[in-house]
């Protein structure tokens, strides 16, 4: 059974790592890895696919970067091509990327069945990019693999059959299960002198809080003050660096001596330093996942999330920049909150999907 696996960015590649493999030890699935090239960090390490254990990707798309439209069109006249060429059995893609939705559109049309894993997740908020791609490729899919019972719900609601829905929990555990001996032994903290929890780690570049000057100068200032409490780790995204250079704001940071800015990480040594700060401030969408499954605390600052469950359930709490540092000062007057067992987050997430498509296709044959 040929089963055609699509990424376009490094979570992506994440999220299909464990399901390669899980496929990949089945006599009755050839799994495949195509890359699209949409995001401009396609440009990964050997490293990134000897620590995830990942051959290169079987087909490369070679789309670039580009405006919403562009990229979702171009993914969707190469990846065409591929299919008329070798109809694959199932197409399976992850996340919310423009190529996820892409790729669903030019599968469906061709009759080919996709599977759609981290089904479900709305922010109901249709200002983000991400909630157009989720919600279109939900509706186009034949299989919906949730990570939580939100999922279901929010599936259901839209009036999606209850038959195409399966809640096979969340894949980035498995991820992090898979290289937790990995990020373990590592002590990418200490590179910066300092010492497990007493750190923050901070990841930001969602264009409402770094593409405003006002907005992202208020963001430093506030970074400023919390350092002087707390030191700051401060993986910079190629969107934030660029933009704190063009705002002539970089040196406002950079100089600060507990606020240590780096290049954006790998997998492992990134997962160290979420492993071991006291606190994470972040915009991002996984991060919210791993901490909650870590019991850390997550500050995040948005006015909404995909992910609520890691609220409802985790350590994590939406904010806004006026209210950042006061909830900051809550999380650190208090111990870690203890983590929250979250149903089907325990690592077999892959193992689980693959049961789901062999199941699927007996029954279907």
């Amino acid at each position: 059974m040929l089963i055609h696996l699509i990424a376009a960015a490094r979570p992506n590649f994440m999220k299909i790592a464990p399901l390669f493999h899980a496929l990949k030890n089945e006599d009755w699935a050839a799994p495949i890895i195509v890359h699209t090239g949409q995001h401009y960090d396609i440009n990964m390490s050997d490293a990134f696919f000897k620590d995830f254990n990942l051959p290169e990707p079987d087909l490369h798309l070679g789309v670039g970067s580009g405006t919403h439209a562009v990229q979702t069109g171009q993914v969707m006249i190469a990846y065409e091509k591929v299919l008329m060429k070798d109809k694959p059995d199932l197409v399976v893609v992850v996340g919310d990327v423009n190529s996820t939705m892409a790729a669903t559109i030019a599968s469906i049309k061709m009759g080919i069945k996709v599977a759609h894993l981290e089904a479900g997740l709305r922010s109901f908020d249709r200002t983000m990019p991400e909630e157009i791609n989720r919600l279109v490729t939900d509706a186009l899919a034949d299989i919906l693999w949730t990570p939580s019972p939100d999922g279901d719900e929010n599936l259901i609601r839209e009036g999606i059959s209850k038959d195409k829905i399966i809640r096979v929990g969340n894949i980035m555990i498995d991820s992090l299960e898979m290289l937790r001996s990995k990020i373990e032994k590592q002590a990418t903290y200490k590179e910066f002198g300092l010492n497990k929890g007493y750190y923050a780690l901070i990841t930001l570049h969602r264009p409402s809080n770094v593409d405003n000057p006002e907005i992202l100068e208020e963001l430093c200032k506030i970074l400023i003050r919390i350092a002087r409490k707390l030191p700051l780790i401060f993986p910079i995204h190629p969107r934030t660096k660029k933009n704190l250079e063009n705002f002539e704001l970089i040196n406002t940071i950079d100089r600060v001596d507990s606020i240590f800015l780096t290049e954006p990480m790998n997998y492992i040594r990134f997962m160290n330093l979420a492993f071991n700060c006291r606190v994470a401030i972040t915009d991002s969408g996984g991060i919210q996942e791993e901490t909650t499954y870590l019991g850390i605390p997550c500050l995040t600052l948005r006015p909404n999330t995909e992910r609520p469950i890691t609220i409802k359930k985790g350590t994590n709490q939406l904010c806004k920049i006026d209210n950042l540092e006061n909830k900051l000062e809550t999380v650190l007057s208090k111990n870690n909150t203890q983590k929250n067992d979250i149903e089907l987050w325990d690592g077999q997430t892959a193992s689980r999907i693959a049961k789901s498509i062999k199941t699927i296709f007996n029954h279907s044959n």
